[in-house]
């Protein structure tokens, strides 16, 4: 009888958890009256950097090709997912960058401080239900691993909750007020905390001859 595999934290996953929890400590309002305007802004700076590896780790690095003739339905859906969720992580590199800067030019000014941006909100959300879909055919994929009910789905809530804080965020033009400051931390907060759920219960199959093959040295005759 074969030893049982091991079940192990996918790699990308510890970037994205440490990312998440950036992004959380940022949305609360005692860690922003702690640390101050400019230090919340560099701590979703970070949270951005962090997101931007692990998703490139997972588009590159985890054994998924670009789609080809042969591809898979599910293969395909999963490739889009994450490349469409690097694209969202690149925008926000910028909307975290720039609101970094407008916090140091302008600390009092309305809405001062990040919150998911329209665009890289959109494309997580699209990225999370291309992951719905790549996981409604999991046992076809490249690595079953890959994708999981319970990832997908709190990566959706996730997305929907950043949605929600992109909208809180919307400045009114005829007050200049924020539509919902409430809504928008409560927003940016909820999503954090499921992509750190999401994050944390990802595992990968790890079979006992893999890791002996990677702890033992090959030896040459």
């Amino acid at each position: 009888m074969s030893p049982p595999p091991d079940r192990r934290l996918r790699r990308e996953a510890w970037g994205f958890a440490i990312g998440s929890l950036c992004f959380f400590a940022g949305a609360l309002p005692v860690y922003a009256s702690w640390a101050g305007l400019v230090w919340t802004n560099v701590t979703f700076v970070v949270g951005s950097v962090f997101f931007t590896a692990a998703a490139f780790i997972q588009l590159l690095l985890s054994g998924r090709r670009p789609p080809r003739g042969d591809t898979s339905g599910p293969d395909r859906a999963d490739w889009w997912a994450a490349a469409i969720q690097f694209a969202g992580t690149l925008m926000f590199n910028v909307s975290t960058a720039v609101a970094l800067l407008a916090a140091i030019a302008r600390p009092d000014a309305v809405g001062a401080g990040w919150r998911p941006d329209a665009w890289g909100s959109v494309a997580f959300l699209v990225s999370s239900v291309l992951a719905v879909v790549a996981a409604n055919g999991r046992e076809r994929l490249w690595d079953p691993d890959a994708r999981t009910w319970h990832g997908t789905g709190l990566n959706l809530v996730g997305s929907i909750a950043f949605g929600v804080s992109a909208v809180g965020a919307y400045v009114v033009p005829s007050t200049g007020e924020l539509l919902s400051a409430e809504w928008a931390g409560i927003g940016t907060a909820v999503g954090a905390l499921c992509f750190f759920a999401a994050a944390v219960l990802s595992r990968r199959t790890i079979h006992r001859g893999e890791v002996l093959k990677k702890l033992v040295p090959h030896r040459t005759r």
